[in-house]
């Protein structure tokens, strides 16, 4: 009996785990929100009458160790202008969320800054050592660094042993 368990349970962590959703630690995803935020990009396009600035091209966004680098991405201001504070940004074009050693590609994301959350969706997969998760959407509360994947979760987990 404990052959049979032991087989089975080193064939469910070695294959694929499918899911409707699943909740995520994101130790190395926690960061500090009060830092500024700086971005590169190719060419630059400023709205002043509906407060965005349109990035496009090579676009890198750094905020402490978090990274993340797309196509286009486009930076709302809050509604009362006044301090040029960020409210929102919307990243597209395929993009890549990187912090520490975890990393995480999607179609698109939003970042919004006052929240301190970030939506990715799209064939989304993240990366925390050689353990991989996809799934349609994935949420991020960079202050409490949990995470939350959603629409049919697709997961492999490296046991560690090669053997």
């Amino acid at each position: 009996m404990r052959l049979f368990f032991g087989l089975f349970l080193g064939l469910f962590l070695s294959g694929p785990i499918h899911a409707q959703g699943t909740t995520l630690a994101f130790g190395g995803l926690q960061h500090d929100a009060s830092l500024p935020v700086e971005v590169a990009a190719d060419s630059l396009q400023v709205d002043q009458n509906d407060g965005t600035a349109v990035f496009t091209g090579n676009v890198l966004v750094s905020q402490g160790e978090m990274r993340l680098a797309s196509e286009t991405l486009r930076v709302e201001y809050a509604s009362d202008g006044e301090n040029g504070e960020i409210d929102r940004m919307l990243a597209g074009g395929g993009v890549t969320f990187t912090n520490g050693l975890e990393a995480a590609e999607a179609a698109d994301a939003v970042y919004t800054l006052s929240s301190s959350n970030v939506v990715m969706t799209g064939d989304v997969i993240l990366t925390q050592g050689q353990n991989a998760i996809a799934g349609d959407r994935l949420t991020i509360d960079l202050e409490t660094g949990v995470g939350n994947m959603e629409g049919r979760v697709r997961t492999v987990f490296q046991s560690g042993d090669s053997n």
